[in-house]
Parts: structure tokens; C-alpha cells; sequence
């Protein structure tokens, strides 16, 4: 028996310690996927002043327009996408009067209807890199108003635009407001995001970042609000009152770069992960058009359909967004933003 046990022992220390180096990595792989610098905000936050006030009526007022004065707006269905891109211009066409700002309509390929990006630059004292912020304006082929996908990133974008337009910054800034993200676009050539990421690289473009705001005002504290994809659950709250910033891991240093940030300045919890691209939602969006071209590019989020029990559906109304959150979204991107937009990528 003794040297029974002795031909076995060696054998199954092996196992043993392969198993606990196994463990170990897969510890070690989830730190350096999870870990995120600064604290999320937690506790009530401060009453909203007149200034965030103002940013939560601008936003609702977009949203109105886009999902209930328009609604579902896709280039196949009437002339809805051509309407949504008409509205958004002109939000937008002012901003010109303002010294070096130009707007300009980027036509699709590879697309019916005639869709196109809608593309402000907003110069900085530098002429390179730039910080892109991008917004698909179009919604999915399911009827739905789109209030929240993508309503609610779209007037995010238009209004940081108004706010980064009168704010000084060195690097130049570029918003973009994107046609066809949705199927049965996405991923295909007539993407408008992947044809204006495209464009980046053949015009030798450098971006110091791309930041994807996608479906971003539905929160809720309740307990078991908020879903993720495997394993992610064990680590994550399970109420979805907090915004999520979600990157690749090539795009990993743009997430501490910019959740560092956002966290010195938001009244608001957020969560941020650089995940592998193979893990269910995280390339969901245009970012993803970006990453195909080498460019460091994340998604800002409300996890959509991990907690939005109305996305992609009829009833993805303006009634079920929390705009006060989503302006405190909006006021703590800008800072983030102009903070970036002050010196190259380390």
C-alpha cells in the first residue's frame, strides 16, 4: 500500500499545482481585465444646479423629437432616417457661426436609402491627435421609437457638442453621428461607423480616442436589475443604477485613461471592464467599426439589453429614461472629454 500511495503521490501533486497555476491565471487574467482606476461615486448624490438642469431639458427635448416626433428611424422605412438626419443637422448647424467649426454630410455606400454620418469638427489648438465621439442616430428593424437605443446617445453626443464647442481645448475634437448601426448593418460595409473608421486610416488619421455613447439612460436600483454576460456576475453589482465604460484589450489603457477621469468628476456610479471581444456585447456598437483599424475606442453604456428589459422593442419609450442620471452622464463626460483633449496618449 505504502508504495501504492507513493506512485500516486507524486501524479497528483502535478494535477494539484497545474490546477492551482491554472487558478492563479485565471485570477490574475480577470485583475488585469476588471481592475479600474479611481472609486465609483456611491451615496446620494448632490441636487442637480441650474446648469445640469438645463443639460436634462436638452436631452429630453432631443429624445422627444428623435422618438416621439419621429420614431422608428431607419433608411428603408419612408423617409424616417432622412427626417432624424435633417433634425440632428440642424441642432448641429449653428455650432458653424463659431470660429473654425465646420459640419459636413458624409454619403454611405453600400447602403439604400441614402444615409449618412453627420460629421462636426471642432478644432483645437493641435492639429493632432484627435478625440472622437460618436452616436448611431438609426434604430433597430423592429418598430421600436428608439428613445433609449440609441435616442439617448445620439442627444448626448448633440449636446456635448453645444457644450465642447464653447469650451477651449488643445487637441481637435470630432462629433459624429452615425447611420446605420443597426442589422442588418452592423458589421457589413454599409456601417456608417466602419465606413468613417475607414476613412480615419486612409486619411493617416491619429485618434487620441473614440468613446461610443450607446443606449445609455435606462438605470434602476432595484436588486437584480442588472445582468451580465458569464462570469462576470460574481464580480459586478447587481443594480443597474451606474454607467459602464466597456473597451477590448488593445483599448485597455484608454479605459483607466478615461474612467479615471470621468470618476474625478461624476456625481454618478460607474463600472468599466476591458474584456475580450469574443464575450457577448462587448463590441455591440460602433467602437467596434474603430477597433477594426487599430484605433483605441470604447463604449460608455447602460448595458443595454443586460438591464433594459425594453430594448429593441415597442415599448423603448422617453417615458422609461432617467434623464437626471443621463445629464450627470452628460456634465462628467464633458469634463472627461476636455481633460483628454489636453495632451497626447501617454
Amino acid at each position: 500500500m505504502v508504495g501504492l500511495r507513493r506512485a500516486f503521490a507524486k501524479p497528483l501533486l502535478r494535477i494539484g499545482l497545474g490546477l492551482l497555476g491554472a487558478g492563479l491565471g485565471l485570477l490574475g487574467a480577470f485583475i488585469y481585465c476588471t481592475r479600474t482606476p479611481g472609486q465609483s461615486f456611491r451615496g446620494p448624490p448632490p441636487p442637480l444646479d441650474d446648469d445640469a438642469r438645463h443639460v436634462e431639458s436638452e436631452l429630453r427635448r432631443i429624445v422627444h423629437a428623435l422618438s416621439v416626433d419621429i420614431g422608428e428611424r431607419r433608411a428603408v422605412t419612408g423617409d424616417s432616417l432622412q427626417r432624424a438626419e435633417q433634425f440632428l443637422y440642424a441642432e448641429l448647424a449653428p455650432l458653424t457661426a463659431q470660429r473654425g467649426v465646420t459640419l459636413r454630410r458624409e454619403a454611405l455606400t453600400d447602403a439604400p436609402g441614402n444615409p449618412a454620418n453627420l460629421v462636426l469638427e471642432l478644432p483645437g489648438r493641435q492639429a493632432s491627435p484627435l478625440v472622437l465621439l460618436g452616436a448611431h442616430y438609426d434604430s433597430a428593424p423592429s418598430g421600436t421609437p428608439a428613445a433609449n437605443d440609441n435616442g439617448s446617445g445620439s442627444a448626448a453626443a448633440v449636446v456635448l457638442a453645444s457644450r465642447l464647442a464653447r469650451a477651449p481645448h488643445a487637441l481637435p475634437l470630432r462629433i459624429v453621428l452615425f447611420a446605420n448601426e443597426e442589422m442588418p448593418y452592423f458589421t457589413k460595409p454599409g456601417m456608417g461607423s466602419l465606413q468613417h473608421a475607414e476613412g480615419c486610416r486612409r486619411r493617416g488619421e491619429q485618434l487620441r480616442a473614440m468613446f461610443s455613447l450607446e443606449t445609455m439612460g435606462y438605470y434602476s436600483d432595484a436588486p437584480g436589475s442588472q445582468k451580465y454576460p458569464a462570469p462576470l456576475s460574481s464580480f459586478y453589482p447587481d443594480r443597474g443604477n451606474f454607467i459602464g465604460f466597456v473597451a477590448n484589450l488593445r483599448s485597455r489603457q484608454l479605459l483607466h485613461d478615461a474612467l479615471g477621469r470621468f470618476r474625478a468628476h461624476a456625481t454618478i456610479a460607474s463600472e468599466g471592464a476591458a474584456l475580450p471581444e469574443a464575450l457577448p456585447g462587448v463590441g455591440w456598437s460602433d467602437h467596434w467599426a474603430f477597433w477594426q483599424y487599430g484605433y483605441p475606442a470604447l463604449m460608455i453604456t447602460d448595458t443595454a439589453l443586460f438591464r433594459d428589459p425594453n430594448y429593441h422593442r415597442l415599448t423603448d419609450t422617453i417615458d422609461k429614461l432617467d434623464f437626471e442620471r443621463l445629464a450627470r452622464v452628460v456634465i462628467a463626460l464633458q469634463a472627461t472629454v476636455l481633460d483628454l483633449a489636453q495632451s497626447p496618449a501617454p
